[in-house]
């Protein structure tokens, strides 16, 4: 069954890379969004079974943390995992603590520890 994403904020090269990772590994169906209004209109009308922000907003440089914290806070949002996409521990930690689930870096492609940790949202 094919899972749905939303990858939120990332440039294009990182999108491409994001999106050829996940295709490589997983079935899934990934949809694109550059801001916090775009990304909040499409998780009110679509179900996505995991949300992957990034740690600044390629678009305009705001917060990804801040991002899932309006996330959390808005009551017609359909319910969803999010994840923080960033190599810095310290940010993952961040995200945790606003409810996201440990994330993964951009470095961490090629890591089966990776893949690991996206099995229970994608599998």
């Amino acid at each position: 069954m094919t899972k749905r994403v939303l990858s939120v904020g990332q440039c294009m090269p990182d999108a491409s890379a994001l999106s050829r990772f996940l295709n490589t590994h997983f079935e899934v169906q990934i949809d694109e969004s550059d801001v916090e209004q775009d990304t909040l209109e499409k998780l009110k009308t679509t179900a996505y079974d995991l949300v992957m922000i990034n740690r600044k907003l390629d678009a305009d440089y705001s917060d990804g943390i801040e991002l899932m914290q309006t996330i959390k806070n808005t009551p017609d949002v359909k319910p969803c995992t999010l994840m923080l996409v960033s190599n810095f521990p310290e940010y993952q930690e961040q995200a945790v603590e606003v409810g996201a689930a440990y994330g993964i870096g951009k470095n961490e492609y090629r890591s089966p520890e990776t893949v690991a940790r996206l099995q229970p949202y994608l599998g």
